[in-house]
This record gives C-alpha cells, structure tokens and sequence, in this order.
C-alpha cells in the first residue's frame, strides 16, 4: 500500500514548515521574500531573521534592481585570489562597475554607505584588479559603487545607488 504524501496549498506554506537549519530551503524562503514589490518583513516563517540573512536579501534586492535599472549583473560576491571581494560585478553601458551593497533595517546609525570605510575600499580594490587580471588586463573603463538598501519593517524596500562613490589610487595604475 502507497503512503500518501500530503502537499500543501502553496510553496510558501511548504517552506514556512520546512525552515528549520536546512541551507537550501532558507536560501530558498529568503528568494522568495525578496519580491521588489513585498514588505519587508524582519520574521522568515515566525523566526527572526539573523543579519546574515538581512545581508543576502539586501544583496538579491540590490542585484535586482540593477538588473531592472539597465545594468548587466555579471558576478555575484567574486572572492578573489588576492583576499579581495566584490558583492556584485556589473556591466552599466559600456562601464564595467564593481558594486558593494550594505543593508540596513534603520538608519538611526547614519547611511549604509558610511560603514565603507578605507579598509573595506581596498578590499573591494583588490577583487577588481583580481577581476580584471582573470580578463587579462584590458583597457576598459570601472568604476566603484556603493548600492545602500534600507529594509525597514513593513515598508518596500529602499534602493540608493552612489556612482563612482570612490576611486582607485593613482599608484596602483601604474601600467594600465
């Protein structure tokens, strides 16, 4: 005799069940939590959210909206050989854009782009110039920008791109 298996009405109802420690199934929830057009809501399946969770939604809302904004997402968090790290690598027009994504869910403590600070730019630096030695060095024109999204309980979430928020040193240029 065949045991029955009883499904549920919805894939969120089967996920809110299933959300205990399994990676998959919370990477899964968190995707579909992060429809643009949603609430953000601070409890995945009446467990709060850690701020690592925070963190990749923040960054898939990010990479959606450059997506939706004329932008090419390429990569998503490179690590590169050199101890650098890049959240999203994009191509805008014929820019390639090397893009850090800092998440909040208030801004009482100042902007998200305020925790960039110099140590995290030369982190960021050195996964692009691991990027672009993986291209072989060409003659292309970068830049780095900071996308900050404010995920406030209950609201849409906020997406604020900063352009060219910094630069590269002039030293490091030496070469190219």
């Amino acid at each position: 005799m065949k045991r029955r298996i009883s499904r549920p009405r919805s894939l969120w109802r089967w996920l809110r069940r299933r959300v205990t420690g399994n990676v998959r199934v919370r990477k899964a929830a968190l995707w579909l939590r992060a429809k643009p057009l949603a609430l953000f809501q601070r409890r995945l399946a009446g467990r709060k959210m850690s701020s690592k969770e925070v963190g990749d939604m923040g960054e898939l809302i990010a990479a959606r909206w450059l997506a939706a904004h004329g932008r090419k997402v390429l990569y998503r968090n490179y690590r590169g050989g050199n101890r650098g790290e890049v959240d999203i690598v994009a191509r805008h027009r014929d820019v390639l854009t090397f893009v850090e994504v800092k998440s909040r869910t208030s801004t009482a403590f100042g902007r998200p782009a305020d925790a960039v600070g110099p140590d995290k730019q030369r982190l960021i630096q050195r996964g692009a110039m691991d990027w672009l030695r993986l291209l072989g060095n060409p003659r292309i024109k970068f830049r780095f920008d900071i996308a900050e999204v404010i995920l406030t309980q209950g609201e849409l979430p906020r997406v604020n791109v900063i352009e060219n928020a910094f630069q590269m040193p002039d030293s490091s240029m030496v070469g190219r």
